[in-house]
């Protein structure tokens, strides 16, 4: 190669007709150079399906009206499967629910001739209003590690490039460009370095995505520390790194930091500039050579230099049916008192949402809003489906299939003030619609949190995003442009949708509502909830994240009981006013001004979703008699059925242990009611109290399928050598993982709030000892 060339491939290319692919307008890409055998190798994004996929109309390559971002963001993209969002793959706490995810993106991957996919999002839900919750795998790194690992190595079996993202950090979406993010080297790494690990060591990762955040003073994109010493020193990671799309902020520090390429244009390496940095003896012909070969290395590794660029038509029908399954297996029964499942013969359906919200009306996938198609809200994870469902369609469907063909679905949507509301399109008055509500069989409400990326969700003063007046951890905060920042006042004000207010009212219109009423919540992630909600005369409540295309056949499904929800929430939610987002500090979120920068410290440690609440750090969350947490309305890690489990008798084994050998849990878990569902045992341990680690973490789970009256012996292996360090801390002195000696307790149970001592283990490590 000539030193143009190499340039040339080191960056991706300025928007431009595809030479290999003429019917596609792109800007996802490197151009391959013919004459060199090199193809030209083409991205995708995620993580929710196959979104911005390098082939937008090409008509718009000449439209002078045309956005100058036309070819990364138009609806015209080609078209795919939206898939369910993160947190539902996450809830299903199944390995193979995460394969199936991955199976169904490599395959259309194939079918548009793309060859990488950035994706998965393993960041972390530290906040959870962070805009792009929806697109990562929730508050537990061992849980988010092990979807990961699994989705990559389904899209590696298909012959394509994971690209896990965004390395490292990168936890919040105000200001994300400039932030500044202080992390202590023990929490980056036991908590948001974690799930990376996993994903290099475990799921052979073939590529790692730059941030665009600055980590502990260095941007993400140039930090020698993150991307030399830990990704490839320590842990050995052989890929290349590729930078999040204008994230770059140098020349020199970035290819002498550990950057092999550069999205989604040449930038800060354009051939001029990196003439420049050879002429002066700042890099060497050596550095560039070493970028390509790592990328080159992973592009012959998964056979992209040995087929051409044809694509081939999608099986529309078998991604949607995957979707359908995907969305079923991670909806989470939160709540459930007698309504659900709903009758198949139910005659009169009334199906309750906001006028100014998307729940009750369309498909939601993340960004969505009122009145426009699915992959019209801007964000990267957006896809363009087919076909969506909408939650009354979605009904019918599965009334139908059911054998009903009489029953009535009717929509009421209501105005945000609750005076005035339609009834399939009629204008009522709102008690009007509360009487719908009485006289009906069925009552399902559907509400959510809408976010996007770009921004998170809370107000601020002003566009600059600084100065924070609330935080939207609730059903009742929204904003136009979920995408962009949302101020006091101006275009894109926060408003109030006075959503929690109307489920009140219909609660109250007669004291049978808790027995026939369904809240159906779509979100971002976890929400606060109003303790009305929560208990005997509280509704149903079924949390189906963003189901995507297929929402209304996925929550229909679950909601007459042709599918059992064995979900289980990879998130924690508080009581309103008594949350993490209660008690955060301006330095924790959004940041305050350090020497002109915004900066962010995590000081919260490795306190982060359930183990903030364990170890009531806000002074608030001391357990309960019962083991409750006052907090929590639904603990991580919550989820019921249509039936019940029982989990008895665990053994822990050996009782003694030298810090290397495998500990075995083991116990039953029985279906002792009368349908067929799945439970989903989980294990945690406490550390010994020297190791001065939050109260418990999760370390093992298992996802299991039982008949009623079925009763089977789960084993659970806790391996102090895993990736994962179930049994260790960082320490920041020696640079090393340490296991501490003592007491570890093993706990079993069916949430973080619902657990039992399984057995202690005594940890005797010699000294110096680690892995």
């Amino acid at each position: 190669m000539t030193l143009d060339q190499k340039l040339q491939q080191l960056t991706g290319a300025t928007p431009e007709i595809l030479p290999d692919l003429p019917e596609c307008y792109g800007a996802r890409h490197v151009t391959g150079i013919a004459e060199l055998g090199i193809p030209t190798l083409r991205i995708t994004n995620g993580p929710v399906g196959v979104g911005q996929n390098d082939c937008v109309d090409p008509a718009l390559a000449t439209d002078p009206n045309a956005s100058p971002y036309a070819a990364y963001t138009h609806p015209s993209s080609a078209k795919a499967t939206a898939l369910p969002s993160g947190p539902a793959v996450a809830a299903s706490f199944d390995p193979e629910v995460a394969r199936t995810f991955g199976g169904v993106i490599g395959t259309e991957m194939n079918n548009l001739a793309l060859h990488v996919f950035e994706a998965p999002g393993v960041n972390m839900a530290r906040l959870p209003v962070l805009g792009r919750n929806f697109e990562y795998f929730g508050e537990d790194p061992y849980l988010t590690g092990t979807m990961a690992v699994n989705e990559i190595q389904a899209v590696h079996d298909q012959g394509l490039i994971a690209m896990a993202k965004h390395h490292v950090g990168n936890e919040q979406e105000t200001n994300r460009t400039t932030i500044q993010e202080t992390i202590d080297e023990r929490t980056l790494h036991e908590t948001y370095l974690l799930p990376f690990e996993m994903a290099v060591k475990d799921g052979d990762v073939a590529s790692i995505m730059c941030a665009y955040n600055y980590v502990n003073g260095v941007s993400s994109c140039e930090n020698d520390y993150t991307l030399n010493e830990v990704l490839r020193d320590q842990w050995g990671f052989e890929g290349y790194v590729q930078s999040d799309f204008f994230a770059t902020k140098s020349t020199v520090p970035t290819l002498l930091g550990g950057m092999d390429l550069m999205m989604p244009t040449p930038q800060q390496w354009a051939p001029e500039k990196l003439k420049a940095a050879l002429d002066a003896g700042e890099i060497q012909v050596a550095n560039i050579d070493t970028a390509l070969e790592r990328r080159y290395v992973q592009m012959f590794k998964y056979g992209i230099f040995d087929r051409p660029l044809v694509q081939t038509p999608i099986d529309y029908a078998a991604g949607g049916e995957k979707a359908r399954e995907v969305g079923t297996e991670g909806a989470v029964l939160l709540q459930n008192n007698g309504a659900l499942p709903l009758a198949a013969d139910v005659q009169d359906v009334v199906v309750i949402g906001k006028q100014t919200q998307v729940y009750a009306q369309q498909a939601v996938a993340g960004g969505v809003v009122v009145g426009k198609p699915m992959g019209a809200g801007g964000g990267s994870s957006d896809v363009v489906p087919t076909y969506t469902v909408s939650p009354v369609e979605g009904l019918e469907n599965v009334l139908t299939n059911l054998g009903n063909t009489t029953a009535n679905v009717r929509l009421v949507l209501v105005d945000d003030a609750n005076n005035t509301a339609t009834i399939d399109g009629e204008q009522v008055t709102f008690d009007a619609a509360l009487d719908a509500a009485r006289d009906a069989d069925a009552v399902v409400m559907m509400a959510g949190t809408i976010s996007e990326e770009g921004a998170d969700r809370a107000t601020f003063t002003d566009k600059s995003g600084r100065t924070r007046t609330d935080i939207g951890d609730d059903l009742d905060w929204y904003v136009d442009k979920p995408n962009s920042i949302a101020t006091v006042d101006g275009p894109n004000a926060a408003k109030n949708s006075h959503t929690v207010d109307m489920i009140k009212a219909v609660m109250a219109a007669s004291p049978s509502m808790a027995e026939k009423t369904a809240l159906v919540l779509k979100d971002n992630a976890g929400v606060a909830m109003d303790p009305a909600l929560v208990g005997p005369s509280g509704p149903a409540i079924l949390e189906a994240w963003f189901p995507g295309q297929e929402d209304g056949n996925i929550v229909a499904d679950l909601l007459l009981g042709v599918e059992n929800p064995s979900g289980k929430s990879p998130f924690t939610y508080p009581y309103a006013g008594q949350g993490f987002l209660d008690n955060v500090t301006t330095r924790q979120f959004p940041g305050d001004l350090v020497d002109g920068k915004q900066t962010v410290e995590y000081t919260e440690g490795r306190h982060i979703g359930y183990r903030w609440y364990d170890a009531n750090v806000s002074g608030e969350c001391a357990p309960a008699a019962d083991g409750s947490n006052p907090c929590v309305a639904f603990p991580f890690g919550h989820g019921l059925s249509y039936t019940d489990f029982e989990i008895s008798k665990p053994v822990v084994t050996p009782k003694k242990a030298d810090g290397t050998h495998p500990i075995k849990v083991q116990f039953f878990v029985e279906n002792t009611g009368d349908v067929a569902g799945s439970e989903v045992p989980q294990v945690y341990v406490s550390l010994p109290g020297s190791a001065n680690e939050p109260p418990k973490r999760l370390v093992g789970f298992d996802k299991v399928e039982l008949q009623p009256g079925e009763k089977q012996r789960v084993e659970i292996t806790i391996d102090p050598a895993a990736t994962s360090h179930p049994l260790s801390v960082w320490d920041a002195d020696a640079d090393r993982w340490t296991t501490p000696t003592g007491d570890v307790k093993v706990y079993v149970g069916d949430s973080a709030g619902d657990v039992a001592l399984a057995g202690t283990v005594t940890v005797r490590t010699p000294a110096g000892q680690a892995h």
